[in-house]
């Protein structure tokens, strides 16, 4: 990968590429530490750490939303309206026309996509500023006038200040989900994926950070966690590696064929079927349907007999450990059921089955039409349910480990340990893995019109 960047430096466009990707990258850390007027951010973050859904959103923007700032909400709401679109898209019959009518059809969508992410981004900075930053007195109402000396009542003060902290969250997340377009736009790689992967490696490089500190301060318990976290962060990475690259493939061979005086076709191919063809969709998918209690108990009910009922039986924190079965049975079955609905979207047999028939081609074993594409669904069907296991044990073995090393009384800090848990590590490998294998076609097509120039 080093090699591959360092030859993308020599070409002038992919080298004007990958700083406009710098520089967007680098506003969207800035916008991360610009505070908000009127929010007191300790305060704030003392309230984010008892709601374990919003310290995982506060990872993936890299701490910004713990922090209180600018970006606070980050790229979340429109990652929520991407998925909330993408599963309306196969079960609206307008919007699934609209994805089948090429560039024109993707740009409704995508503006459709803007427009619920307003919405959602709306409702989760009402939810957070009215359930958390009110309830534990984090606005500062003096600012808006109130505060008993102020010039307007603190019911006023705080509806106005509310009002203001919308407006700023949602213009956030907007500007955020602007970013990424234009990283996608005229940099290089999908940009949403990379704000996402910029923001976990900003929260590890924190937690990393203080854990040095922790060391050089005396306390040796930090240098065994930091040996825990590298030993198993390299066996996750290769693990993940082997497998997001891994495929199986189906040979195809075409008949001959005489036209005139020409003769076509004779040749071999492959079909690839990768084993994680769903990257980490499945997990995102599975992950924001799970957490949906959890996020309305915390914002709408706090304290209430409902969030009681949602932490202890359905929840990866509850203090039980039948309540933590109960999660991680739901969240392996909406694992495995999202991997399967995401595969079926992605790859068609009867589709290719076709494809392959009129151009003369057949799977050598098996009869062309319906038995290939029952060959081909059983094959895709078993891939699947080998990388429904593979995401289930990714999602599950951080979370794993961190109850054995605290059950164990190795130590009760496991912030660094659950850093790159869940949808983190996943979306951190695969991101790296497509960046490169962007970098490498563009630096291919450079070559390809050198070749004809």
């Amino acid at each position: 990968m080093f090699e591959t960047i360092k030859n993308c430096f020599k070409v002038k466009e992919i080298r004007k590429k990958i700083w406009i990707t710098l520089l967007l990258l680098l506003i969207f850390r800035i916008g991360c530490y610009i505070p908000v007027p009127g929010i007191d951010s300790e305060t704030f973050a003392t309230a984010i750490e008892s709601y374990s859904f919003l310290e995982l959103m506060s990872s993936i923007t890299g701490s910004s939303l713990s922090n209180a700032t600018l970006f606070a909400l980050g790229i979340s709401p429109y990652i929520n309206a991407s998925i909330i679109i993408q599963l309306l898209t196969v079960g609206i019959p307008a919007l699934e026309r609209l994805s089948r009518q090429g560039e024109e059809g993707r740009k409704k969508i995508a503006q459709i996509t803007r427009y619920v992410t307003i919405v959602l981004a709306i409702a989760q900075a009402i939810g957070i500023i009215v359930n958390i930053a009110a309830g534990e007195d984090a606005i500062n109402l003096v600012m808006f006038g109130g505060g008993g000396s102020g010039i307007m009542s603190d019911t006023a003060a705080t509806w106005i200040a509310g009002i203001f902290l919308v407006v700023v969250y949602t213009a956030g997340a907007m500007l955020v989900m602007f970013i990424g377009e234009r990283i996608t736009e005229y940099g290089v790689g999908n940009g949403i994926s990379l704000i996402i992967f910029v923001g976990i490696i900003s929260t590890a490089g924190i937690v990393i950070v203080g854990k040095f500190e922790e060391l050089f301060a005396g306390n040796l318990d930090a240098l065994w966690i930091l040996i825990g976290f590298v030993v198993l962060t390299l066996l996750e990475f290769t693990a993940i590696v082997a497998v997001d690259l891994s495929e199986r493939r189906i040979p195809v061979q075409y008949a001959k064929q005489v036209k005139g005086r020409k003769m076509y076709g004779g040749q071999s191919t492959v079909i690839p079927i990768r084993i994680a063809g769903g990257g980490v969709m499945p997990l995102i998918f599975a992950f924001a349907l799970i957490s949906f209690p959890s996020m309305l108990a915390s914002l709408f009910w706090p304290g209430s007999g409902f969030e009681t009922g949602v932490t202890n039986w359905f929840s990866g924190s509850s203090p039980y450990w039948y309540g933590q079965l109960i999660y991680m049975v739901v969240l392996c079955l909406l694992i495995f059921a999202f991997a399967f609905f995401y595969s079926s979207m992605q790859f068609n047999p009867e589709d290719v089955s076709k494809t392959i028939q009129q151009n003369g081609g057949f799977i050598q074993g098996i009869r062309p039409g319906k038995p290939t594409a029952d060959y081909l669904r059983k094959i895709s069907g078993r891939i699947t349910l080998f990388g429904a296991i593979y995401l289930s044990l990714v999602a599950f073995i951080p979370s794993i480990i961190s109850m054995v090393v605290v059950s164990l009384n190795i130590t009760t800090d496991t912030d660094l340990l659950s850093v790159f848990s869940t949808t983190g590590i996943l979306i951190v490998v695969s991101v790296a893995l497509e960046l490169e294998k962007q970098l490498q076609s563009q630096l291919m097509m450079k070559n390809y019109k050198g070749f004809l120039k």
